[in-house]
Parts: C-alpha cells; sequence; structure tokens
C-alpha cells in the first residue's frame, strides 16, 4: 500500500495542499518549477491573468515532456542500433537471442 504525503506549497502567491504518493521533496520541486513556469510567462508576456499564464506555462511543459521523450526514443532506437552493431562483432554463440 503506497503512503499518502500531504505537502504545502506555494505557486505564485496561492497555497495548495497537495496529496501524493511522491516524498514531500519532490512535490515542493514540481511546485516550485510550475511556480518558475507561470511566472516566467507574467514576466515575458503581455499575460496579466494568472489562469492564462497558467495555461500557457503548462503548454510549456508540455513541450518540455514531449521534447523529452522524443529524445529518450531516439536514444532507445540509437542503442538499439548500436548493439546489433556490436552484436555482430560478437562470436556466434555469444550473440544471445
Amino acid at each position: 500500500m503506497s503512503v499518502k504525503h500531504s505537502t504545502r506549497v506555494t505557486i505564485c502567491g496561492e497555497d495548495y495542499t497537495i496529496r501524493s504518493d511522491s516524498p514531500p521533496e519532490h512535490t515542493r520541486a514540481v511546485a516550485a518549477y510550475v511556480d518558475a513556469k507561470i511566472r516566467e510567462v507574467l514576466e515575458s508576456a503581455s499575460v496579466v491573468e494568472s489562469h492564462k499564464a497558467a495555461i500557457l506555462a503548462a503548454l510549456q511543459i508540455t513541450d518540455e515532456l514531449f521534447e523529452a521523450r522524443q529524445a529518450q526514443r531516439e536514444s532507445a532506437d540509437a542503442m538499439g542500433t548500436l548493439s546489433g552493431e556490436l552484436r555482430r562483432w560478437l562470436p556466434p554463440g555469444k550473440r544471445g537471442a
């Protein structure tokens, strides 16, 4: 059974209590990242409303996630190709399945 942690965080001046399976340090780090992204949007754009800034920040964070997933897929593909190349250099009895 997982342990639920309640962690208080502040995002854009608003306090939230987050219940999560993650350790409090992780929850605080995630909240700090979200807070920084929202503040970045508020400082760099002509957006004044915090809910609109939150949506733009969510889009930026999601873009980062998609890029990281793509990079992970490309790395996995490259590792698979490299593994195949290395396997060809091994003697037949050592190549595995």
